[in-house]
């Protein structure tokens, strides 16, 4: 079975061919970071008109890369929630379209679960349940995974997402966009243990996160409570490192304790780990050993499919397709 995958929910315009779920025949991203670099993150106005102005030419190019045409394709895959609001409705409508001119069914797809199945694309099997995790800037969301395509939520961030603090912080540091890559890259120079930043667990054996008070933490340590220190003038190029290093270790401290815990509360056979931040080197460096620690096997992406991609999207719908899971033609974008 051959489906089409349409990912437009944030700021990566992808469209990907995948047959029977696992192979790939095509995945083409188009990043938006050129266009948002600038600001320092997301435009919503800006990657709506950018998703408008590329939908077409790579679902053709797609197509092309998977070498199969329109006619072939078996079903249409598309994210429908969670999002920006404006870019979801641009590739819903380009699906539902798609499907109408074709006549072959529309799938659904919840963004979330589909990062957790970017696993299943590349891993023959995957012992569930699993406690999974999705990280990225948008999101901080662990899951119960009982299967490929149920997932029960377990906690969230109550403000803001990981991702989002990396790409604040890198911007307190003046270290650029997206900020997730460079803080990633800068932390190996310095020492995790130089500044010592809050870790905000919540209360007692929660699972939800909160990321608000350490980017705040960050902002004062590097001008003062007064906010009125100059900053990064007043900050070596080590001083930096050192910096961007502990942040990290803050982040990634709270979200390795959180997943071992959880794991331990639902007795799984495994973790995943899915989004953005999931090719963060640090978090997966730190995960592995745990996870080798308690004795349970965990699952990452490849680096390529961490970001937001239509094959994860094009994957999770073969396998909804076969459980009868198909939507109708006025399914709806969902923030």
């Amino acid at each position: 079975m051959v489906i089409l995958g349409i990912e437009t929910s944030c700021d990566e315009t992808s469209v990907a061919v995948v047959k029977n779920g696992r192979e790939i025949l095509s995945n083409i991203i188009l990043s938006q970071d050129a266009l948002h670099r600038r600001f320092g993150g997301v435009v919503p106005e800006i990657a709506c008109r950018a998703h408008l102005e590329s939908i077409t030419g790579i679902i053709d190019g797609a197509l092309g890369d998977a070498k199969v045409k329109l006619g072939e394709i078996d079903a249409v895959a598309v994210v429908n929630t969670p999002g920006l609001i404006g870019a979801l409705l641009i590739g819903v409508t380009a699906a539902k379209t798609l499907c109408v001119a074709l006549n072959v069914p529309l799938i659904a797809v919840n963004h979330l679960h589909a990062h957790i199945y970017a696993n299943s694309l590349e891993i023959d099997k995957i012992d569930y349940p699993t406690i999974s995790l999705v990280v990225s800037g948008g999101h901080t969301t662990i899951f119960l995974s009982e299967s490929e395509t149920k997932h029960i939520p377990l906690g969230a961030t109550i403000d803001d997402a990981a991702g989002e603090a990396f790409d604040k912080v890198s911007k307190i540091l003046g270290l650029g966009y997206p900020g997730g890559p460079v803080i990633d890259r800068i932390a190996k120079r310095g020492n995790p243990e130089a500044v010592m930043f809050p870790r905000s667990y919540l209360e007692k054996d929660s699972l939800d996160f909160s990321f608000s008070g350490l980017k705040t933490a960050v902002l004062y340590h590097c001008r003062g409570q007064d906010l009125k220190t100059p900053g990064l003038r007043k900050l070596l190029e080590r001083e930096v490192a050192d910096v961007a290093a502990s942040f990290q270790e803050a982040v990634i401290d709270v979200l390795v304790d959180k997943l071992i815990l959880a794991s331990r509360m639902y007795n799984v056979r495994g973790i995943q780990l899915g989004g953005g931040v999931a090719a963060n080197s640090r978090l997966r460096f730190k995960l592995e050993d745990k996870s080798k620690e308690i004795g349970i096997p965990l699952y990452c992406p490849s680096l390529r499919l961490c970001t937001d991609n239509a094959a994860m999207v094009a994957g999770l719908a073969y396998k909804m397709y076969l459980e009868g899971n198909v939507s109708d033609l006025d399914v709806e974008a969902v923030t």
